[in-house]
């Protein structure tokens, strides 16, 4: 079972919490992630990031889960993430 819209939200709000993150302030690019994210989870079963591309490989495409192996080496070298969800405080 897929979780809701606004259960993924707040996890990823807990995580980003937790790490020392924020969410982007911009509420039109905030919407627009979390809806990718909600519907590449209904779509392919897990939270890819859709601001990459999947490439049919699971080992590959596991780092594109949200929140994504790649973010927090992005918020540390530009202040965000690729798809500007997580940003630093």
């Amino acid at each position: 079972m897929t979780e809701s819209e606004a259960e993924m939200r707040e996890r990823l709000q807990a995580y980003a919490t937790s790490q020392g993150f924020v969410f982007n302030s911009d509420i039109d690019r905030l919407n627009l992630v979390m809806k990718g994210l909600h519907n590449n989870a209904i779509k392919h079963g897990a939270t890819y990031c859709p601001c990459r591309i999947r490439t049919g490989d699971p080992e590959n495409d596991n780092k594109i889960i949200c929140p994504c192996a790649f973010h927090k080496d992005e918020i540390k070298q530009q202040g965000f993430c690729h798809c500007h969800l997580f940003y630093d405080v």
